[in-house]
């Protein structure tokens, strides 16, 4: 008979599992571990509380990344944000009403916005603000509050009162951590706080996300997988990552470098 594993031996499969699989289900490691669900759930709660999965409903999923501050986000992934950037850009419409919350990624999108396109650009951070400023055909609009050094973003009672105002036409999520069945979700709780409050009357939501936020989650659901009309991925991104987004019916776009790739994939996306 063989020996029952110990807890770091348990612990150390279950994170191969979670890089392999995506997920793990609880009543799944109970049987192949051979031990109690409790067991399990224990194990599951110190791999979160380390910061190595996400506990989700059932099981767990691998934790979202946690990159810095948004300066050091910045140096990570130029390339590969700038790409997603040039790709959602493309789909925005002239004369557009259009929401831009905080984020590395997001900050790119900003920069690659066309000028003199008649957008009405409103954003909570004001890196986008500072970006946009001597665009040409370009109103910003610069919502007010704390301004959170984590997320590089404006927060608490002041932004959410001003975000009240608005009824974007088009919303670009920034993402800590992207699932097919959690959703887009956030690591802080008034940052998700806010992304809801304006995605509750946006026209569409659209996602850029690289590739190492998919399949991921963080500790507070901000929208669920269907209310993402678009989903932006590097041209690279696996197909197994992909997968149960196109099995929910989620549009997606791969920022490569026909220009036709996201024009086609926004015909697709629901409205």
């Amino acid at each position: 008979m063989a020996l029952p594993l110990l807890t770091l031996e348990r612990q150390e499969r279950i994170r191969a599992l979670l890089a392999s699989d995506g997920r793990v289900l609880a009543a799944d490691l109970a049987d192949r571990f051979g031990v109690s669900e409790d067991t399990v759930r224990r194990d599951l709660r110190e791999l979160a509380d380390a910061g190595q999965c996400q506990r989700v409903y059932g099981g767990a999923v691998p934790a979202a990344p946690r990159e810095g501050k948004l300066s050091e986000r910045q140096r990570i992934g130029t390339s590969r944000k700038s790409a997603l950037a040039k790709a959602l850009a493309q789909t925005v419409e002239p004369g557009a009403l259009l929401f831009i919350d905080a984020g590395s990624t997001n900050l790119a999108i900003a920069e690659a916005l066309a000028e003199n396109c008649g957008l009405t650009v409103v954003t909570n951070a004001p890196s986008i603000a500072s970006a946009l400023m001597e665009r040409c055909g370009i109103e910003t609009i610069l919502l007010g509050g704390r301004v959170d050094r984590g997320t590089g973003a404006c927060l608490g009672p002041k932004a959410m009162a001003d975000a009240s105002l608005f009824r974007p036409d088009i919303l670009v999520f920034g993402a800590c951590g992207v699932d097919a069945e959690q959703g887009v979700t956030s690591h802080v709780l008034e940052e998700a706080e806010l992304k809801a409050e304006i995605a509750s009357r946006a026209g569409r939501i659209l996602v850029a996300a690289t590739t190492d936020k998919l399949g991921t989650a963080s500790s507070y659901r901000v929208v669920p997988t269907e209310r993402i009309s678009l989903l932006f991925v590097e041209n690279d991104c696996p197909a197994t990552l992909l997968a149960p987004f196109k099995s929910r019916g989620t549009a997606i776009c791969h920022a490569g470098p026909e220009p036709a790739n996201a024009a086609a994939a926004q015909r697709r996306a629901p409205r």
